[in-house]
């Protein structure tokens, strides 16, 4: 375990070792199963760290694992400082992070301090207070508006559906004040004027940090702060899961004091990173969250909102670029995530959309700065369209059945064999069903196939890790034809990507690597290569 007292202060003239770091999203349910329960943990994990190694990725994000009733799948903290029964115990997540240092692969994991459980010991001792009351007041009640209190304290919706408000009742079931709850009903949002709510989490903060843990991506991480009279607003552009700039239940100015918190509390563990979860379409608003005193990273997620068309692919990839550097921060790059539908799928599905989905891989993993791997996307798997039986995602339910969630993109992955489930675990079925045809797409299929996905990933990362031209934090556009691009970094690295109709010829360059095979020295189309 590491200390505040034993951690090594960072050279200077060194980039610290998140700068150009491959981190591995793990979605813990649905990674391996070390118990037969048929949901993914801890063991499942440590267990697979062999594999991680040989992918050859530098650290692992963990989804939240922290304890929690699960309403909406960890994201409902009840206890901060302790592990889920589901996933294991504080004893498994210290062999965990033990048996990845060993390994040099760094472990960070989910916090969530915009909201708290319904289950939280604060919130429950908040139901039990009266209004206005010390414990009220680390969460958001108001009275209600209208005759006795019936209506809504504000017009606020929940990102999830419905409204973002839900009246209590008091002992005797007279309905009493409202909580606002930006998700579902049971992650009530903190009240971060509290002083109370930052101590807390900061004590969280370092509980983790003491034990080991190498960083945190904070979930929401433009949330927390809310505007001074939580106004009414204008929702005629609002979208399920969605929020614009102008959104005032996110990226208020306050926030940013917050995240100053934070990083003092950080910069007693000076090896330590943050990533925030920062939904901000502004580049310069978005910078304002990766000053030098606030996150270390923050997630733009041009990339995984972008269409398979080299114009879309570039303006993306500028616009990351500017958001950062007028605060000299680090870019990240990231093509799906728990959140987000998968790529191979985004892409078109089937064999075309693995062929786009190995050429992207191929241009996000070319890039300055981070890159962010979510667990599934080495082996080329899509999003599943589940049985509507089998949705557990609240959006499913809190919108009436009207948006299928995000479980498509969360199936547990295929390791071995020739059915489901694929040795994710010694039960017969898994928390979400897997589909047969997923047969060619398990880790043993692939890991002996040159020509897998799984290959293709593995290639790219040691070449990224071994090669001296694949550095340099700018990089250089070519001139390319319709449908296509190509850019250098200033190390020497070049890559072209070909998102037209007909084979295109390259740049000048030897290639070390492509998605698919030239044809007659022609990059083919939704092909990827790179060259030095």
């Amino acid at each position: 375990m590491s200390s505040p007292a034993d951690s090594t202060v960072t050279n200077p003239s060194t980039p610290p070792w998140w700068n150009e770091a491959v981190f591995y999203q793990i979605y813990p349910r649905s990674f391996a199963d070390s118990n037969g329960d048929g949901i993914g943990d801890l063991g499942g994990i440590e267990d697979k760290l062999g594999y991680l190694e040989l992918l050859g990725v530098d650290a692992l994000w963990l989804s939240p694992v922290m304890r929690s009733p699960m309403a909406d799948h960890g994201y409902d903290v009840s206890d901060p400082r302790d592990i889920d029964p589901l996933f294991g115990d504080i004893t498994a997540m210290d062999s965990l992070i033990r048996a990845a240092h060993e390994r040099d692969i760094k472990i960070t994991m989910d916090l969530v301090p915009n909201h708290t459980s319904d289950q939280h010991e604060w919130f429950q001792a908040a139901l039990d207070s009266a209004p206005g009351s010390p414990e009220r007041s680390r969460y958001i009640f108001r009275d209600g508006k209208g005759d006795n209190g019936t209506e809504p304290p504000n017009n606020w919706p929940s990102i999830f559906g419905g409204p973002a408000w839900t009246r209590i009742s008091d002992a005797d079931g007279k309905p009493e004040q409202w909580y606002l709850h930006i998700f579902a009903k049971e992650q009530p949002d903190l009240n971060w004027d509290n002083p109370e709510v930052f101590e807390d989490l900061a004590k969280t903060l370092r509980f983790w940090l003491s034990r080991g843990i190498d960083g945190f991506r904070i979930d929401v991480a433009h949330g927390m702060a809310k505007p001074e009279g939580l106004p009414d607003h204008d929702w005629d552009l609002n979208e399920l899961m969605r929020n614009d700039d102008d959104d005032p239940r996110f990226n208020n100015p306050e926030v940013h004091q917050i995240h100053r918190g934070i990083r003092k509390v950080m910069n007693e563990f000076p090896e330590a990173m943050t990533v925030g979860e920062i939904w901000v379409r502004d580049n310069e608003r978005f910078g304002e969250y990766i000053r030098p005193d606030e996150l270390h990273l923050g997630f733009n997620f041009r990339l995984a909102e972008t269409e398979f068309a080299a114009e879309s692919v570039r303006a993306a990839v500028e616009n990351s670029l500017a958001a950062v550097a007028e605060v000299g921060g680090v870019p990240t790059w990231t093509l799906s995530n728990h959140d987000v539908e998968r790529e191979v799928t985004r892409y078109g599905g089937g064999q075309i959309g693995t062929l786009r989905a190995r050429a992207m891989a191929l241009v996000e993993l070319a890039l300055p700065g981070a890159a962010f791997i979510y667990n599934g996307a080495e082996l080329g798997l899509p999003n599943v369209d589940l049985p509507d039986d089998a949705l557990q995602d609240p959006v499913w339910e809190r919108s009436g059945h009207a948006e299928r969630g995000r479980d498509g993109c969360r199936v547990p992955l295929p390791w071995e064999g020739a059915a489901p489930p694929f040795g994710f675990t010694t039960a017969s079925s898994t928390w979400l069903p897997m589909p047969p045809e997923w047969s060619t797409l398990t880790v043993e299929a692939q890991l002996e196939d040159v020509d897998s996905m799984l290959s293709l990933y593995r290639s790219a990362l040691e070449l990224r890790s071994s090669r001296p031209e694949i550095s340099g934090a700018d990089i250089d556009w070519y001139g390319s034809p319709p449908g296509c691009l190509a850019f250098r970094r200033r190390g020497g690295l070049i890559c072209a990507l070909n998102t037209s109709d007909v084979p295109i010829s390259l740049p000048a360059g030897d290639v070390i690597l492509s998605s698919a095979p030239l044809v007659d020295g022609l990059l083919p189309v939704n092909t990827a290569a790179w060259l030095i």
